[in-house]
């Protein structure tokens, strides 16, 4: 078990040699698009509308339907959007749902071409698995077997792990992870096998938190990317940089939030010397490039 200083060193972004991306662009932007499986039988991962009196109600129908929407409407808006723009997505999800009755969503990401990584064999916090390395090993295999490549990322439930985390995801065979939201550039992090990269990931630009948590109106998605994008393209001119968005078909796929993440998205579109791209392709060209 390994304490975060004894894995990477400190790190100041005045301090380092300028980094490069494709083709000279100043920013690399890639999405999130969190796929999960909620056990009806078991507390809900997360509530819009509370319990009465404050206690936790298993069945939970009203926020387990809440997600189920994300499955059988929302996701299909975002599939949509995608794919009109010719963009590609990274999906963080459960891999149970590769072989339950979300199979057709996945089924649908796989054939637009999108990024699989890992986000547990089902949606619970590392914490709460009887065995944390058996359930990283098998979320591994499965999205393997069923996308026919070794999946490289992996995002923790909750972005949650424990000190001993990074090293079961090496030894499955993850090549980076997104539980380290603490840069705006890859960082590689030592394990007791491979290396892992923390791959920038911005807590702050993801839907759960920001709309359901801190309870925002749905337009503040807009003006929150657009000011990080903004901010980051100019500091790309002199230190590339790498933004993400995290996004939940059951939030961002409702219709009255749809139109706020596309709305940014084109803004960005609009942009010159912007990579959009998946956080594998992100984590190959680090590695690919790091004589240059």
């Amino acid at each position: 078990m390994k304490r975060p200083e004894e894995r990477f060193e400190f790190s100041a972004m005045p301090q380092r040699a300028k980094w490069s991306l494709p083709e000279g662009k100043r920013i690399a932007v890639y999405t999130v698009v969190n796929i999960e499986e909620w056990d009806i039988e078991k507390p809900i991962a997360r509530e819009y509308v509370t319990s009465p009196a404050g206690v936790s109600t298993v069945p939970n129908v009203p926020n387990w339907a809440w997600h189920e929407y994300g499955m059988r409407v929302g996701i299909w808006r975002l599939l949509d959007f995608f794919n009109k723009h010719d963009l590609r997505a990274t999906t963080a999800i459960n891999a149970t749902v590769c072989s339950g009755s979300g199979e057709p969503v996945a089924r649908a990401m796989k054939e637009a071409g999108w990024e699989f990584m890992g986000h547990g064999y089902h949606q619970a916090a590392l914490h709460t698995v009887e065995d944390q390395q058996e359930n990283i090993r098998r979320s591994f295999e499965v999205l393997k077997e069923y996308t026919g490549k070794s999946p490289k990322g992996w995002l923790g439930p909750g972005l949650h792990e424990t000190l001993d985390t990074l090293d079961y995801l090496a030894k499955a065979g993850f090549k980076y992870v997104c539980d380290f939201p603490m840069d705006e550039q890859p960082v590689e992090i030592k394990t007791s096998s491979s290396p892992i990269m923390a791959m920038p990931y911005s807590m702050e630009l993801s839907d759960l938190p920001m709309m359901v948590v801190h309870t925002h109106e749905s337009k503040v998605w807009y003006d929150r990317v657009i000011d990080q994008f903004d901010r980051l393209y100019e500091e790309g001119k002199e230190q590339p940089r790498v933004m993400s968005m995290s996004i939940h078909p059951y939030i961002m796929g409702v219709p009255h939030r749809l139109k706020h993440f596309e709305a940014a998205y084109e803004y960005m579109l609009s942009k010159d010397d912007v990579w959009f791209t998946t956080a594998e392709d992100i984590y190959n060209w680090y590695y690919n490039n790091l004589d240059e």
